[in-house]
């Protein structure tokens, strides 16, 4: 059997595979994702709508733009962002996720390209994409650098990439692992581990390292009282990142 890529971690894969059946159903173990869209795509609508120059209200924001969704899982961002005009190719590294993108997309007559790659083996053909996305991932992957290297090496000339992801602090570890997984029962326990967390700095260091420069980070926060997820200024938790090339 071939090795897996070295972004890859196997168990996460087996433990999101296991999972894969529940990616549609708000209220099943996705359902924090289901509750984070409208945030994530209004973050999306306006940061590249502004990057690109464009009326973010605008019904085909993304027409004529190519956007790849890595860690698509069950194209819970890729279907809008196909809605909003773009051409979208999500991969994922579980097969069972991207089999379950495909038939989603096809029932909702969207053309969708998912493919079951890892980032670094679709960077190495020499693929590239105006939109790059790496949303809720890189807590996820094994190794973060060879992740965050591939991401950008995606990423066309003019491009942009973005990444939403958890921060390594004491309160995500209270919120995102103790009150999620084992208070609330939000996600199944052992979703996240918090040595995985990435810390803005870090995230800043590792596209550096890949010729990419942070041009916006903002912080997702929680209201209990109203049971939604916001756009903040505390970067403390969850946080969203736009980054383009350098220079």
């Amino acid at each position: 059997m071939a090795e897996p890529a070295a972004s890859i971690d196997p168990a996460e894969i087996q433990r999101f595979s296991a999972m894969a059946e529940d990616w549609w159903n708000p209220t099943g173990k996705f359902r924090p994702l289901h509750q984070l869209n409208p945030v994530r795509l209004g973050y999306l609508r306006d940061r590249l709508g502004r990057h690109f120059g464009r009326d973010p209200q605008t019904l085909r924001l993304f027409d004529g733009l190519s956007v790849l969704d890595i860690g698509c899982g069950g194209g819970l961002i890729a279907e809008p962002m196909a809605r909003l005009g773009g051409a979208v190719t999500g991969i994922d590294a579980a097969v069972r996720n991207v089999n379950i993108a495909g038939l989603h997309a096809k029932q909702a007559g969207l053309d969708i390209d998912y493919r079951n790659v890892a980032a670094e083996d679709l960077a190495a053909s020499g693929a590239q994409f105006d939109i790059v996305l790496a949303l809720e991932i890189v807590e996820h992957v094994a190794d973060l650098d060879v992740f965050l290297d591939a991401s950008a090496r995606l990423v066309k000339p003019g491009g942009a990439l973005v990444v939403s992801t958890i921060n390594r602090t004491p309160q995500a570890w209270l919120l995102a692992i103790v009150g999620a997984e084992y208070v609330l029962g939000w996600l199944p326990r052992g979703t996240h581990t918090w040595d995985k967390f990435v810390r803005p700095s870090e995230l800043a260091a590792g596209l550096r390292r890949g010729g990419m420069m942070v041009r916006d980070m903002t912080g997702v926060g929680y209201r209990p009282l109203s049971d939604e997820w916001a756009l903040t200024r505390d970067l403390s938790v969850n946080y969203m990142a736009l980054a383009t090339h350098a220079g």
